[in-house]
């Protein structure tokens, strides 16, 4: 009876965030933008982003993560509530979107706005348990790990209850083991202002990461490559061999490729 029960609250979520009516959204993005005392326009990308989040009537956390596609490097998450907005506020992140669309400048200039107006956390899990435990899990182990975190502060801090809390989560997956409301949302980065700043949380503290594994092994690349398998990143694997940092299970395919084409180029 509670797995229904569940699935009946995620459902009713899904109706409340995602099918209104164009007319519905323009009026909630004019009375977000009434609230915030801005005089940004209802169609303004970052009013959209906050009036995604403000339509629910629980405290909002977006979550996000960097690094599930290199080959080397850890994964990394970061969860964010904005707590408090202002005016102000909106101002300074007028850039905010899917950090995969901002330049490494636009992403730093909002870091720390983001960093210091927020309830936020970020998680690591390293190389080891990613190669136990598999990359998507990893990256939901990491997910929880900074929803957790902010979660404790919102409730030590402001004494908000697990029920007046949902997570919206970036991708189409469910985090395992959550003990509140949750909700996936695809393309998240793009429409929740929170899911937008978790994305911007973790991959600007991964670039980072990556360029002190850079320092320690600077033949991969990492500073520019961030560990993704670039064509400068291969060649230098295939000449140096791969570090305590690569993902093995990442490489087993292109390991493989090439003993297939030493074998047809035996005599």
């Amino acid at each position: 009876m509670l797995v229904k029960s569940e699935r009946i609250k995620k459902y009713t979520d899904k109706e409340r965030m995602e099918n209104r009516t164009a007319e519905e959204k323009e009026q909630i993005n004019k009375e977000v933008s009434r609230r915030l005392k801005t005089n940004l326009t209802a169609d303004s990308p970052i009013i959209k982003l906050f009036a995604f989040d403000m339509q629910d009537d629980r405290t909002v956390i977006g979550t996000d993560e960097a690094g599930r596609g290199p080959a080397a490097g850890g994964v990394f998450a970061s969860a964010v509530c904005f707590k408090d907005k202002s005016r102000k506020l909106i101002e300074d992140l007028m850039v905010l979107n899917d950090s995969k669309q901002l330049t490494k400048k636009k992403r730093e200039s909002i870091y720390d706005v983001i960093l210091n107006n927020t309830i936020n956390a970020t998680a690591c899990v390293e190389v080891d348990e990613i190669e136990e435990i598999n990359i998507l899990n990893a990256s939901l182990k990491a997910m929880k790990a900074a929803c957790d975190e902010v979660y404790e502060r919102l409730h030590k801090d402001f004494e908000i209850p697990r029920h007046k809390l949902i997570v919206f989560v970036d991708g189409n997956r469910y985090i395992k083991y959550l003990n509140y409301s949750q909700k996936f949302i695809i393309k998240g980065d793009a429409q929740s202002a929170s899911i937008a700043a978790a994305s911007i949380l973790a991959k600007v503290t991964r670039d980072r990461y990556m360029e002190k594994l850079d320092a320690e092994f600077p033949e991969y690349g990492w500073a520019h490559n961030a560990g993704y398998l670039t064509a400068d990143h291969i060649k230098a694997i295939d000449k140096y061999g791969p570090c305590k940092y690569h993902r093995k299970s990442f490489l087993a395919k292109h390991f493989a490729k090439n003993e297939q084409l030493n074998l047809f180029s035996l005599p």
